[in-house]
């Protein structure tokens, strides 16, 4: 039974705070975190709508960092109905929000990524975002993901002290991101390192020797679909898929993002019923992590490329990104494509 963790970081927008509306919690709850919409809402409690209607578990990597500007009730609104609802909740840092905290930053400096930081600095943002987590009634966290994957060595190191068990921060797939982990670019399997165990995002082939990552808007349902039943047939020990909690929705228009929450509908409502894979949290592989390091030195083989899926993915991504006008004849394309 291959165990799949489907993560979502949920994150409320730096942009939008930025920009000025999103400077009110409220406002900015609504468009990153519930996604309210013209055609109702496509966040984080339609993701969990969606997830007890298929018996899937998700995990969503809260950001608390937030807090430093709103107060603990920025991170109590969104952690509260993650745990009724029985997900798993997770530890996620967008360091970008120090530059706007003043003296309640927990470090001295502000930096775009964890790995900007000294490993005491770390230590320091780590002990902060467990403390909000806790204080809003989360298990204490055992699992972390940095913000834009932007962790290092020292990350883990710090991780490790404070006795968080899983880091989920390497993307494989995604060429020169801002993971600064020291791991083969090809590393799929989870491995201990520095103390802790890294599981790697999950991927696929793409075109030459290349990668691609399973984020839900990086794949299309095909590709999803295929990329799960062949790591289960080939013994995979886990599959990491990425979402965050706006993904199925176009802030800038406050509409859902048609294509992509159809990609989420149909996968979720697929998987659901698949037998030989199941979703899980990092809570319930606590245990075992000695039998994911059993497959470190494992060569994994990823789904392989195949063009006709690529194209295929392509024509989904060019129609929403480029006749995302929401008229009928885009929404005809739309149709067509998701139905393929």
């Amino acid at each position: 039974m291959l165990p799949v963790l489907i993560t979502i970081d949920t994150e409320y927008s730096l942009g939008l705070f930025q920009q000025g509306p999103g400077r009110d919690q409220a406002f900015n709850f609504a468009r990153s975190i519930a996604c309210h919409g013209k055609q109702g809402d496509t966040g984080i409690f339609y993701q969990m709508d969606r997830f007890d209607r298929n018996a899937l578990k998700g995990v969503f990597f809260v950001d608390p960092m937030p807090a430093l500007i709103w107060g603990q009730q920025a991170v109590d609104a969104i952690v509260h109905p993650i745990l009724e609802r029985g997900h798993g909740v997770q530890l996620h840092i967008h360091t970008e929000w120090l530059e706007f905290a003043g003296r309640q930053a927990p470090v001295g400096r502000t930096g775009r990524n964890m790995a900007d930081f000294t490993l005491e600095e770390q230590c320091a943002l780590l002990d902060y975002g467990i403390e909000r987590l806790m204080e809003a009634g989360a298990p204490r966290p055992i699992a972390f993901r940095a913000g834009n994957y932007g962790a290092n060595d020292d990350t883990l190191r710090a991780l490790a002290s404070l006795g968080v068990i899983y880091d989920s921060s390497f993307p494989p797939g995604i060429a020169n991101s801002d993971c600064r982990i020291s791991l083969p670019s090809d590393q799929i399997a989870p491995i201990q390192h520095h103390g802790i165990t890294e599981v790697p995002i999950g991927a696929i082939a793409g075109a030459g020797k290349s990668l691609r990552h399973a984020q839900i808007t990086a794949l299309s349902n095909w590709e999803l679909k295929r990329a799960i039943g062949h790591a289960a047939t080939a013994g995979w020990p886990s599959f990491v898929i990425v979402s965050h909690s706006f993904e199925l929705f176009d802030r800038s228009k406050g509409i859902q993002n048609w294509l992509v929450r159809r990609r989420f509908d149909r996968f979720c409502d697929w998987l659901g019923r698949k037998q030989d894979a199941r979703t899980t949290t990092f809570r319930k592989l606590a245990g075992k992590a000695a039998d994911l390091h059993a497959f470190s030195r494992c060569k994994l083989h990823v789904l392989p490329h195949n063009p006709v899926r690529t194209v295929h993915r392509m024509a989904e991504q060019f129609v929403v990104n480029k006749l995302h006008g929401w008229n009928r004849a885009s929404a005809f394309i739309l149709y067509i494509s998701a139905a393929l």
